[in-house]
């Protein structure tokens, strides 16, 4: 162990306390600047628009799920599962990158500079990355990473209904939110964990623990992922990104960085992060400063959109948002354009950066990844009957909400 690693080995963590760096290996990950990036990138976008202490970053979380590994790893060996060095380390190495792929404001950029380009995709992209740098010694992370790896619960601790990924998010998005609702019991979560012909299963006496995880989730997602002020951000700063790409794809050099206008001059698909490094070593080059920095340098630009969509965001003047249960007739968003076009006096052609419409979905259980409950008997069977409780059952259905967002108003 390096010298370097003994002075920087524990970090201190608000949710869990002291965390200990395991390895000189896990040590030069996180001590990588496409780690440390992840510092410069918040964990829930634009939720500290409703809740103002959601500041916390991807960094924390990354940091906090690799915690959680070790505890869980620890707890299947005390219980008799056979995991080695190398694999209690690949393990951990898996779930502390899991996230390295996102962008700035995640799924904001996803649907406006990445082209529809998942996180998870890029996030292997970047492991590979790194493992050709560390003279291929996250092979075995990898394998796990994208489960091909024999053993297949340890895929199942990284990308699951029930993973560590999920257990870290919850209940640190619960802190920082204040949003009490989302407190899950990780600690009790993890104990019940156990290993049954190769598959992640939760002893019978943690079925109440999972029900009370899922319905956590399910009221953090209507209360923080999915709040209707922070969705009427999120398709602000889209029609922003847009608006930037297209002023720069028609012509208009936009004051930015270099890595932002990389991105705003082109389309990128998953093939261009895949065969040119160019484009792979821009995106790691971009966080949420890029596109802040944007924003204040866009407040007085000549073209109206962009400048009143900075401005909006500099002084909090979010989208007016209508969420309902039914879905919009497509003569009542006719109406409400209509009606916005007045009160704005834009183009129609315009309209779009201004006005969105669209559909939530939520549910806490899939029945297609099923999260299983080994009985006292030693039978393996899904939750939703092993628990026998309606509201299990309940959170397996997909809950829909249809909205509609726009402008207040325009200074023109």
């Amino acid at each position: 162990m390096s010298a370097t690693l003994k002075r920087h080995k524990i970090l201190n963590d608000p949710v869990y306390g002291f965390i200990t760096i395991p390895s000189e290996l896990i040590f030069s990950i996180i001590d990588h600047p496409y780690f440390q990036r992840l510092r410069r990138i918040k964990q829930l976008g634009l939720t500290d628009y409703v809740y103002p202490g959601a500041l916390h970053t991807r960094f924390h979380h990354a940091i906090g799920a690799m915690h959680l590994m070790s505890i869980t790893l620890d707890n299947l060996r005390h219980k008799g599962i056979e995991i080695s060095e190398e694999e209690y380390e690949a393990g951990l190495i898996a779930i502390l990158l899991h996230d390295i792929g996102h962008g700035p404001f995640s799924h904001a950029l996803e649907f406006s500079i990445l082209q529809n380009i998942p996180h998870e995709a890029l996030s292997l992209l970047v492991i590979q990355l790194l493992n050709k740098e560390l003279n291929n010694r996250l092979d075995l992370a990898i394998k796990i990473f994208k489960g091909e790896y024999e053993r297949k619960f340890f895929n199942q601790l990284v990308s699951s209904q029930l993973d560590i990924d999920r257990l870290d998010y919850l209940q640190r998005d619960c802190f920082f939110t204040g949003v009490s609702e989302g407190a899950i019991g990780a600690d009790r979560i993890i104990k019940m964990m156990d290993i049954k012909d190769d598959r992640l299963v939760i002893e019978e006496k943690g079925i109440y623990s999972i029900e009370n995880f899922l319905s956590a989730r399910r009221l953090m997602y209507w209360q923080v992922y999915l709040h209707k002020t922070t969705v009427s951000a999120e398709k602000m700063m889209i029609s922003l990104i847009n608006r930037a790409k297209y002023l720069m794809q028609n012509g208009q050099n936009l004051v930015t960085t270099d890595e932002l206008s990389y991105f705003l001059k082109g389309n990128f698909t998953l093939n261009d992060f895949e065969t040119k490094e160019d484009s792979l070593k821009n995106f790691l080059a971009l966080d949420d400063f890029d596109i802040w920095g944007g924003i204040k340098l866009w407040k007085n630009h000549e073209d109206y959109i962009l400048k009143n969509l900075s401005r909006m965001f500099l002084e909090r003047n979010l989208f007016k948002i209508n969420l309902r249960n039914d879905e919009f007739s497509n003569s009542e968003i006719e109406e409400e354009k209509m009606k916005l076009l007045q009160k704005l006096q834009i183009p129609e052609h315009d309209l779009s950066y201004f006005f969105n419409h669209g559909v939530l979905s939520n549910h806490a259980y899939l029945n297609t990844e099923q999260i299983f409950i080994l009985t006292k008997k030693g039978n393996i069977i899904d939750v939703a009957i092993a628990a026998d409780l309606p509201n299990i059952k309940a959170m397996s259905k997909i809950v829909k909400k249809h909205y509609i967002c726009h402008a207040k108003n325009l200074t023109l």
